[in-house]
């Protein structure tokens, strides 16, 4: 059957791993510390897996959750899913309290695959829906109610499975307000009109400027699987393109370039959080790894200081893309390297036709260099948040959507952010984006990471502090902050400078490497209602 459909069709049928196993079963699909797979092992075991869940009783459209770490297995059952019609669900297993069990029963999960190192999680999730689940299946060891993972891969055949369907993922939000939401989409068969199930504006400006070799390419995961981005740039895009990638356990740095350099690898994704980290590594250091394979570089997730890609640049090359784009979909914003360094620090252009939008309080629509919510055209096909009307319509405003970040669009139609909405800091009428503030304060060379915030004032209803962890060689004190504080005001008017600072050892992130400004924010505003 493979023999005569093209990699296009193959992937419409959820096959595109069965298609690279056929034309090569050796090459290499997943590198990780916890095993690996070549692309006819991969396939293999995805086919087992496919049969077990339908043997299972599982149908097309049903719910698969997984709480897996980096590691293969993730790729077995992502791609078993695929080719099944299954609708998989990948959990943050960085979640605290009941949130994993919360998401395997509000996806309506009647198939649940965990981690032995997420055991605790795991029994809670399966202990509080038992009831709705069919499968329940333990990877990496034993667990008490689980089922082996390679007990239920074992006895199943490993040949391409019959009347393979494409199936879907349903990724939760971060959930930083609330319980996480599932962005839902209906699923694509081949029924389905072309147009509705098109890749999104922004996966295809990134896949044609990414330009995939299968014979020499190789990718490196620098993030937890189960983020959207990592999941689409460093595991689907390359697999999708015959490429294998290489799964990192835990980022560090240093690890990061040793993989590099190890592999060869071509293709990688990161966020501005590892460019600073990379960029704090001693030059000597720096200058034990051969880099010269890495040729894309994408990032997104969260403003990059221009200082910190142009250093980033001036050492690797002009390999950094970067993307602004939503896992809601949608035509998103891309930059290459190259018109990015002339326009230093966009996030790039809207696609014509995705007409993208900034908009004030009001829904009115700004002009150029007027800061405003940013707004996605939404696409053809839809995304609502699973089982919360409520959300999903204040999500929309007419036939857009923003996910409350505000820029502004400069004359020739280039995006520049400056923060979220719920982020503004509003002093004395005026209001302040923190994220300016955080890309003045970054270039001071004590600094290794900072957020700024705005914190009660009788005076002015908020004023700006900066919450700042210094590099291992720099000191806390006073006069370390009034030296940062000048440094600031050197920078930016004086209101836009903090007037104090506090110094800690770490800030709280989202598995993407992201600062939780509303975290760092929260103490400061225990038992006030901050008004936004």
């Amino acid at each position: 059957m493979l023999d005569e459909l093209s990699s296009e069709q193959a992937a419409l049928q959820g096959l595109t791993v069965a298609f690279h196993a056929q034309q090569y079963p050796e090459r290499a699909a997943v590198v990780s510390p916890l095993g690996n797979r070549t692309f006819g092992e991969l396939n293999s075991k995805a086919n087992q897996l496919a049969r077990a869940l339908r043997q299972s009783g599982l149908q097309p459209n049903d719910g698969v959750a997984m709480l897996l770490v980096n590691r293969p297995e993730f790729l077995e059952v992502y791609y078993a899913c695929m080719r099944a019609g299954f609708r998989i669900t990948p959990i943050n297993w960085h979640l605290t309290g009941d949130n994993a069990s919360y998401i395997v029963a509000n996806c309506e999960a009647k198939a649940f695959i965990a981690d032995i190192r997420c055991a605790e999680s795991a029994i809670e999730a399966l202990h509080t829906n038992h009831a709705q689940l069919q499968l329940a299946a333990c990877v990496g060891g034993d667990l008490d109610g689980f089922a082996s993972y390679e007990s239920v891969l074992s006895d199943r055949t490993d040949s391409n499975i019959e009347n393979p369907e494409l199936g879907s993922h349903m990724l939760y939000t971060s959930g930083t307000t609330g319980r996480p939401k599932g962005v839902f989409r209906e699923r694509v068969t081949l029924a389905s009109s072309p147009a509705s199930g098109r890749a999104s504006d922004t996966v295809n400006a990134v896949s044609l400027a990414a330009a995939w070799d299968p014979q020499t390419d190789m990718a490196l995961c620098t993030g937890p699987a189960y983020h959207a981005a990592p999941l689409a740039f460093n595991i689907i895009a390359p697999i999708a393109n015959g490429v294998g990638t290489v799964l990192m356990d835990k980022w560090s740095p240093e690890e990061a370039l040793r993989l590099i350099a190890e592999h060869k690898i071509s293709h990688t994704h990161m966020v501005a959080t590892m460019f600073h980290r990379l960029l704090a590594l001693p030059q000597q250091l720096r200058d034990q790894f051969e880099l010269t394979s890495l040729r894309f570089i994408l990032h997104g997730a969260a403003p990059c200081p221009v200082h910190v890609k142009e250093s980033m640049m001036k050492w690797l090359g002009p390999v950094l893309f970067e993307y602004y784009a939503a896992t809601e979909g949608g035509g998103g914003f891309f930059v290459g390297p190259q018109e990015w360094l002339k326009k230093p620090g966009t996030v790039g252009k809207t696609p014509p036709q995705a007409d993208n939008r900034i908009l004030d309080d009001d829904g009115n629509r700004l002009s150029a260099g007027k800061i405003g919510t940013i707004y996605f055209k939404a696409p053809a096909l839809r995304f609502e948040y699973f089982k919360d009307a409520d959300k999903t319509a204040g999500s929309y405003r007419g036939d857009y959507f923003t996910l409350g970040d505000m820029g502004y669009l400069d004359e020739d139609g280039y995006l520049f952010l400056t923060g979220r909405s719920a982020e503004t800091i509003i002093s004395g009428g005026v209001n302040i984006y923190p994220q300016e503030t955080d890309d003045v304060m970054l270039r001071h060379p004590a600094v290794a990471d900072v957020c700024t915030i705005g914190i009660p004032s009788e005076e002015w209803g908020e004023e700006v502090k900066s919450v700042v962890m210094l590099k291992q060689d720099s000191v806390a004190s006073e006069a370390m902050a009034q030296e940062l504080i000048a440094f600031t005001k050197d920078h930016l008017p004086g209101f836009k400078s903090p007037r104090t600072i506090d110094f800690v050892d770490d800030l709280p992130r989202l598995p993407s490497g992201k600062i939780q400004r509303k975290v760092v924010r929260e103490p400061f505003w225990s038992g006030r209602e901050k008004q936004i």
